[in-house]
């Protein structure tokens, strides 16, 4: 059974890496570039994954215009809720633990609509 989660987890970080900056950004995506970190926001690993990583780099690189960081905020926000046992702390530490600073914070409380 591990073996067939982690495969889809790759699958899903290998689509993410497809996405190309420009393209119209949507929940999918963001999604898709965080799949492979939901181990370590909730608590399962100690550490973010390699693949993790790469997605945060990837939505980095996707959320580049105001609306994008907006949107990605809101989907994030929305896929955390579906998550019982997110880890408050891993989510704020995550793009600083993977080295790729975001230009929007990450947590449950944020207001989306007001991030530049």
């Amino acid at each position: 059974m591990k073996g067939v989660v982690a495969a889809i987890l790759l699958a899903l970080a290998v689509s993410c890496l497809v996405v190309k900056p420009g393209d119209a950004l949507n929940c999918v995506d963001v999604n898709l570039c965080l799949t492979p970190c939901i181990a370590y926001l909730t608590g399962q690993e100690a550490a973010p994954a390699p693949a993790c990583c790469q997605g945060v780099t990837k939505l980095k690189a996707l959320a580049a215009t105001t609306s994008d960081r907006r949107l990605a905020c809101n989907c994030m926000k929305q896929a955390a809720s579906h998550f019982q046992n997110i880890d408050d702390d891993a989510v704020g530490n995550l793009p600083k633990k993977c080295g790729t600073p975001l230009p929007f914070p990450i947590n449950k409380e944020v207001d989306c609509s007001r991030i530049p």
